[in-house]
């Protein structure tokens, strides 16, 4: 993630407050989840489960200052049985200010006790970190992908943009060709369609990302 350090973040010293690089490190978090196509909350509740904060650490090596345009960086160092280590760091071009450790438990949302981490969420952050593909793009007709690409027509356009559902939805479905990208775990996170205007003249359309998932790339993809 890229972030340019505000006004409110300076401390009396000109400098960073040493607390806000940990809401920069979780802030990247997100992003990283973002990155893997995995929508926190969905993929949470698909899980039956959530990750709690067990340890952070930081490490002071440099300071940034106002206006500054940091990047930062996350990766996954480890994971364990009920525990996963995100590795963190704070850049200012290619120099590191600030590194930090976050410790993250799995565990039941209700009681907070810890349970293993699932394979297929171990496998998603292991595919990610080895560069593999975080989306599957389908292409196919209506009959095979309405029922996944109909949601997030109608969360996108209807819902969000306000258009009505008599104007969202055509005779052209029929005939287009759909493409539905699906995440590892099989959510549909974006859909377009390819509609064939006169012999030979196609065009692109219905083209929609849910919002937790814009700026990811999975728009390019689809």
């Amino acid at each position: 993630d890229k972030l340019r350090v505000r006004w409110a973040e300076v401390d009396m010293q000109k400098i960073v407050f040493n607390g806000h690089y940990l809401m920069y490190f979780d802030t990247a978090v997100a992003g990283y989840w973002r990155a893997m196509a995995l929508p926190y909350h969905d993929t949470m509740a698909q899980l039956a489960g959530d990750l709690f904060v067990r340890k952070a650490t930081l490490e002071y090596h440099a300071s940034a200052r106002y206006d500054d345009q940091l990047e930062i960086g996350i990766r996954t160092a480890r994971i364990g049985n009920s525990s996963m280590v995100l590795d963190c760091g704070a850049f200012l071009g290619e120099q590191l200010l600030v590194s930090g450790e976050l410790v993250y438990v799995f565990a039941d949302p209700a009681t907070q006790t810890s349970r293993p981490i699932p394979q297929d969420l171990r496998d998603a952050l292991q595919n990610f970190e080895a560069g593999k593909p975080m989306v599957d793009v389908r292409v196919g007709g209506w009959d095979a992908l309405g029922q996944a690409a109909g949601p997030i027509r109608a969360e996108v356009f209807v819902k969000e943009q306000k258009i009505p559902a008599n104007l969202e939805w055509d005779t052209a479905d029929a005939v287009a060709v759909h493409a539905v990208a699906f995440n590892h775990f099989g959510l549909p996170l974006a859909t377009g369609r390819l509609l064939e205007h006169v012999p030979g003249v196609a065009k692109i359309g219905r083209m929609a990302v849910l919002a937790s998932m814009r700026g990811s790339r999975i728009g390019r993809s689809v």
